[in-house]
């Protein structure tokens, strides 16, 4: 890895998740860098891209949720300080592996690198998936009550993960086909997950 450039992101894209929702703080950005290089240890691929792809995928938080992955993708390619590491082919493709990556999209990633980093922010740990859910929820829906945020914690976790949900994998990795069945077998037994998310609920309410 490139040190000079680590530490670009470091210090001008990663510290702006600072000022973003509970769920999309530094502490993500390093969590999807993690996944990403250990996917992408499989596949031959430059692993600078794919560094720089995960500290900018949820950049675009900062311009609204909604289109986060359009505005982050356009965020990466307008940043000229990356033409010191890379052509214009390799900001377009980390461009477009961005705009590629967000869950409820209907199409495959268009090049690895997107399926990567689709795969790398899944992140299919259960109990991770569900304390940002609740974390989610604290942000945008500060008008709902206990039981409104816990039941829309259940709804979000039926909608993106249940049997019947829009989430796809694009690369098959034992880690997230494992954790999605067991968010399966937990969305079956609905009262049990009812405490789970009370419990980081409560916690949550707790420390703000």
């Amino acid at each position: 890895m490139n040190q000079t450039l680590m530490a670009y992101l470091k210090d001008h894209i990663i510290s702006a998740y600072e000022a973003f929702d509970l769920a999309h703080q530094p502490s993500h950005v390093y969590s999807i860098i993690e996944n990403s290089m250990e996917i992408a240890k499989d596949f031959d691929v430059d692993m600078d891209m794919v560094y720089v792809i995960a500290c900018y995928h949820d950049i675009g938080m900062q311009y609204g949720r909604k289109d986060h992955h359009l505005t982050g993708g356009r965020f990466l390619y307008d940043d000229h300080e990356l033409n010191l590491w890379f052509t214009e082919e390799q900001r377009t493709i980390m461009k477009e592996a961005i705009e590629d990556h967000r869950a409820s999209s209907e199409t495959p990633p268009r090049s690895i690198y997107g399926k990567i980093i689709a795969e790398s922010d899944r992140d299919i740990e259960p109990m991770n998936i569900i304390e940002r859910t609740v974390q989610f929820g604290f942000k945008h829906y500060p008008e709902l009550s206990k039981n409104e945020h816990m039941n829309r914690a259940i709804l979000h976790l039926e909608e993106k993960y249940g049997p019947n949900g829009y989430l796809k994998l694009w690369l098959k990795t034992k880690k997230n086909e494992a954790g999605l069945k067991e968010i399966h077998r937990m969305l079956e037994e609905p009262e049990s997950l009812l405490k789970v998310i009370e419990a980081f609920y409560d916690d949550l309410k707790k420390n703000l």
